[in-house]
């Protein structure tokens, strides 16, 4: 009787697969002819576990392996998300849940966190951006998913996590033990009026709220009467495209491209201009960037440099140029899967290039190393030459921000020695 369940549901996938082709045709050739001979590769595989595996497995159970393995195979945000995931996922879009506020990828098979988000426990207990986290409550993250991640790394709020993380520039393995709270993000970070008349915002994330958020700081500021503005936005993961839009729409003139999308077919090609009604701000404009800076932020970043209105500094961002969409299933779960890439307006690709700034600087203090391999990493994790520590954070000072310095010395060049038209 379960050999004919496990059997039905094979059909059942085989039928809606080619129902979605367009062509049930058994001579079908080409690309779909061949998608057939590896469903029934498929189909025999699974027939075979059902007949041969050691103990009863539940239909439900192989098909949502064979799932996760399916999107896990084509890119690291590409995901299969089980009714719980997907039902978490859908809170976390409120911008309220339970977790340590931190944004995490899969790079070179290597958990990487993104960025902390300034403010929640991560962010407080020291974690930064490139950190990579070897270990989660003791267990080894070697070829950890982002789902198996995410459901790890959040909790009830009170409740705390162990993470062991590598950190290159200091060539040894921190402890940190987080308490988790409930993560509920602003936007606008920071806004405040520095020396020389120079407007700054700190955004830390981009979401439905954003767009007012700012226009609200920004407000404040013009009514001080500033000349210049800094917008900061490293260590800012990202989130929503049409927030990134609204964002660099302050500062284009109508009808520049800000960003375009590009499918796998011609009409999957979506671009996007700016449509401010209103007169842009046209003062001189520098954009802080730097290796947490992903996303919704590389848009901006690229918009602004792309487009001649201003300056980037800072350090090369993340690089993580693409579109996912979420489509639900019948049974309450749901795939996620990358659909476009993200282009800048002078058709440079984001993802896995990042955006380059126009002018380089380093975090003073900071160097850049090669980076270890996967393999590498995990065969030392237990080396004594890689020493474990506890990070205090009351013995931790506040680090000279080299960036923000650089960026109010060049402004000030800028303001000064303006001339009409310039990054205009």
């Amino acid at each position: 009787m379960r050999a004919k369940r496990v059997i039905l549901w094979i059909g059942v996938i085989v039928i809606i697969l080619m129902l979605r082709t367009g062509d049930c045709s058994s001579t079908a050739k080409g690309p779909k002819s061949e998608l057939y001979k590896q469903i029934q590769l498929f189909s025999d595989a699974i027939a075979l576990i059902n007949s041969n595996y050691v103990d009863e497995v539940e239909p439900q159970k192989l098909i949502y392996g064979a799932l996760s393995g399916m999107l896990k195979a084509l890119d690291p945000y590409s995901q299969f998300m089980d009714p719980d995931t997907y039902n978490e996922m859908k809170v976390e879009t409120t911008g309220k849940f339970g977790g340590l506020g931190i944004e995490i990828s899969i790079r070179d098979n290597l958990l990487t966190i993104i960025a902390p988000i300034n403010g929640t426990p991560a962010y407080n207990a020291g974690l930064e951006a490139g950190d990579i986290i070897v270990k989660i409550d003791g267990e080894p993250t070697r070829d950890i998913t982002l789902i198996e991640a995410v459901k790890k790394l959040r909790g009830k709020p009170g409740s705390s996590v162990q993470l062991t993380i590598l950190r290159e520039e200091e060539k040894k393995l921190l402890d940190f033990k987080i308490t988790r709270d409930i993560i509920k993000i602003t936007s606008v970070k920071e806004s405040k009026v520095l020396d020389g008349n120079i407007g700054y915002v700190k955004l830390i994330e981009f979401q439905e709220a954003t767009s007012k958020e700012l226009e609200k700081a920004l407000s404040s500021l013009d009514e001080t009467g500033v000349t210049s503005l800094i917008l900061d936005l490293r260590g800012n993961p990202g989130g929503l495209l049409n927030s990134a839009v609204e964002i660099s729409d302050k500062f284009l003139k109508k009808g520049l491209t800000i960003v375009t999308t590009r499918g796998r077919g011609e009409n999957q090609v979506m671009e996007f201009k700016a449509g401010n009604k209103k007169t842009a701000r046209g003062y001189p404009l520098i954009v802080l960037i730097n290796g947490g800076s992903a996303s919704a932020s590389e848009i901006v970043a690229g918009a602004i440099k792309d487009n001649r209105r201003g300056l980037t500094l800072g350090t090369k961002t993340f690089g993580k140029g693409s579109v996912q969409t979420v489509i639900p299933l019948a049974d309450g779960s749901a795939l996620r899967i990358t659909t476009a890439k993200y282009f800048t307006p002078n058709g440079t690709s984001i993802r896995n290039n990042g955006i380059e700034p126009d002018v380089v600087v380093e975090q003073k203090g900071l160097t850049v190393k090669e980076e270890p391999t996967s393999e590498e990493i995990f065969r030392h994790l237990e080396d004594k030459d890689l020493e474990e520590s506890i990070k205090d954070d009351q013995e931790k000072e506040e680090p000279y921000d080299h960036q923000l310095a650089t960026a109010i010395s060049v402004m000030k060049g800028i303001v000064s020695y303006n001339e009409k038209g310039i990054l205009r």
